[in-house]
């Protein structure tokens, strides 16, 4: 058992895996959550686009020294370390992308985001769970979230590192704790590993990132560890702006930067083979509302990050920000398909048959041809 402050969830296996690849890899991947939908105009902004700036007014403000990615697209500059990926062609940018969902619910976008379904609770299993059972039974997952997210639960066993339910104990009370345990051999080690769990919890900007970034150093200690997981995946929230969006998007974006960063640290080596995918349950409206925020909406951006990362550009069928180009006259429209980048983007990773994995992850995938040069092979 786990000292007071971390639990550790088994989801119990209830099938077979099918493993379909020939041996252990050595590549990791990351699945990393925007939970609340973050808005993909105020991260890679379409600055080339001649209805951006009247259609986005002040949220437009902040790109106006932002490091330009090419002639149409520019980096929110609170990340300047996926900045830094991009120039080394290690950061990827899918604009203009979404589930299959249409709607605007949180919780039936982010179940559709995680099962792989094209409705709500279609499916009772996630795609990430279903990937494990291509691949080696030695390629273990864990989820770095309070419970196992739904893209994790299945058949495959999947470990969760998780915060306490708990109230918070003051600092003083575990500064006690943890003197009570310093001498202790198996109670001291679980007590150290709770105090870096608790950091998990909390918006992303909340403390200038340092949370983030401890994050990110624990996911790579888990996905370095000999025998350890090598699929891992990271809950974010704080994405949900609908008033005041342009301090509290920064201090999302610095967080998320601090984390990435921590993560690539930590992973030293491994990171040459690592593939991270960023992904929301939607995007958020074009136009500001009335308190300076946006409103939920549709097409969103995605990020393709890591060693294994054909990057160093966006991607993007864009269908502009006129008002008549809008989805239902407030979002942006959605032209690529986030189930069709993801299983791409796995099956090339993993070296795995794209059409079978995009079977098994996506089920009811409508789209059948594969996007091609996403990750290095």
């Amino acid at each position: 058992m786990l000292a007071a402050g971390a639990t550790a969830l088994l989801v119990s296996p209830l099938g077979a895996r099918m493993a379909f690849a020939a041996a252990p890899t050595e590549r990791r991947f990351v699945f990393l959550i925007q939970r609340g939908a973050a808005d993909g105009l105020g991260i890679v902004a379409p600055v080339g686009d001649p209805a951006y700036a009247g259609a986005r007014g002040d949220l437009a403000a902040d790109f106006a020294t932002a490091p330009k990615l090419d002639g149409m697209f520019a980096l929110h500059p609170a990340m300047p370390n996926l900045a830094g990926l991009y120039q080394a062609k290690q950061a990827l940018f899918v604009h203009a992308v979404a589930s299959p969902y249409r709607d605007r619910s949180h919780f039936d976008g982010q179940n559709v985001l995680e099962t792989g379904g094209v409705s709500a609770y279609q499916l009772k299993d996630g795609w990430m769970n279903r990937l494990l059972r291509l691949l080696p039974s030695g390629d273990k997952a864990i989820a770095l979230a309070a419970t196992v997210p739904m893209a994790l639960r299945g058949a495959v066993e999947v470990a969760s590192y998780a915060p306490s339910s708990l109230p918070d104990a003051s600092d003083d009370l575990l500064a006690r704790v943890t003197a009570m345990y310093e001498g202790d051999r198996q109670l001291h080690p679980l007590w150290q590993e709770a105090m870096a769990t608790r950091m998990l919890t909390g918006d992303l900007g909340s403390d200038g990132g340092k949370k983030a970034a401890d994050t990110g150093t624990l996911a790579a200690k888990l996905l370095s560890a000999p025998g350890g997981a090598r699929i891992a995946m990271i809950e974010t929230g704080g994405w949900d702006t609908h008033s005041g969006q342009r301090g509290r998007l920064g201090g999302q974006l610095k967080g998320l930067d601090a984390m990435v960063a921590a993560l690539k640290a930590g992973l030293g080596p491994h990171w040459d083979n690592t593939l991270v995918v960023v992904a929301t349950e939607f995007g958020r409206t074009v136009k500001a509302n009335g308190t300076g925020g946006t409103d939920h909406g549709t097409g969103s951006v995605a990020m393709l990050l890591g060693g294994a990362v054909q990057g160093g550009r966006v991607q993007a069928d864009w269908p502009g920000l006129s008002d008549a180009a809008l989805y239902e006259g407030r979002d942006l429209k959605p032209t690529t398909a986030l189930d069709v980048l993801i299983a791409s983007a796995v099956s090339s990773h993993f070296a795995l048959a794209p059409a079978r994995t995009a079977k098994a992850l996506f089920p009811a995938m409508t789209t059948a041809a594969a996007m091609e040069g996403l990750v290095r092979v």
